[in-house]
């Protein structure tokens, strides 16, 4: 798929769907996990990088920049109506400004839960209509068990967040823990080989200019990563898809741009800060 902007430079981005991920009642409950001593993400400096974002220009630019979560947003929506059950609430961990609460109607669900470490993007349209009823929590995806009560969630869906936490293991046994029994857990993050064109041209630039490379893009989980960690975590009844979006740009600092208004820059601990 080709989400036009212009047509030199392409951007890849690959996310996992996760879709139909349901916890079993038989399942064995794993340990709660807590992030670990590896840190490979400052939390501090994303949260700052999304405020930043979603307040640039009164907030203009980053609503202009809506379209790859919007999109996916919709695909999740499309694995989400073919459950035919309806929700009393729907828990959007690292909901953004809600790109899939807002295609919530009222014959799949009642309310919906947000939830996100960015105070300013949760925040960002505050004049959006929702069809459902919206709670805003201002909370890191990584402490979930500290604001819902086990086995309290009928569903619980992450649109692109997910990606950006240090210790994906023990958030997925979070939300198993947070779901119900046979409650639904639908999500997607960027994986495989999001934003390869520009990875590869960051690396020979640097090599070039210092003799060096030094971590410019997230690594990226893989297809068979986040099936071991869905199972590990406890869920039953996988399903793992690969979505391609294919986004193109004049030029590097054009997608360099929009990933800054995203609030997706680097955020990499020990990533190297300019390029000259």
């Amino acid at each position: 798929m080709s989400l036009a902007r212009a047509a030199h430079s392409n951007a890849r981005w690959v996310a996992h769907r996760r879709g139909f991920a349901a916890v079993s009642s038989s399942s064995p409950p794993p340990r709660t996990g807590t992030v670990g001593p590896y840190q490979v993400f400052d939390r501090n400096v994303k949260r700052i990088q999304k405020d930043q974002g979603a307040t640039r220009d009164g907030g203009v630019r980053s609503t202009t920049v809506d379209y790859v979560r919007d999109e996916v947003a919709d695909r999740m929506m499309e694995r989400f109506l073919d459950i035919k059950r309806k929700f009393n609430s729907v828990l959007d961990l690292g909901s953004g400004p809600g790109h899939f609460t807002k295609l919530l109607e009222l014959d799949k669900a009642k309310k919906s839960i947000m939830v996100d470490a960015s105070e300013r993007t949760l925040h960002r349209d505050p004049d959006s209509e929702f069809e459902v009823e919206v709670e805003r929590i201002h909370a890191e995806e990584e402490d979930l068990h500290r604001i819902v009560e086990p086995n309290s969630q009928e569903a619980i869906v992450s649109c692109l967040s997910l990606h950006w936490v240090n210790d994906l293991p023990g958030v997925l046994v979070q939300i198993k823990e947070a779901l119900q029994p046979d409650g639904l857990f639908l999500g997607a993050m960027f994986g495989g080989e999001t934003l390869f064109e520009l990875r590869t041209s960051l690396q020979l630039a640097e090599v070039e200019r210092e003799g060096g490379i030094s971590p410019h893009i997230s690594p990226m989980t893989d297809t068979r990563d986040v099936s071991n960690l869905l199972g590990r975590a406890g869920f039953t009844l996988l399903t793992v898809d690969i979505d391609e979006v294919k986004v193109a740009y004049p030029s590097m600092w054009e997608l360099m741009e929009d990933l800054s208004d995203m609030g997706e820059g680097n955020a990499v601990i020990g990533r190297f800060v300019a390029l000259d």
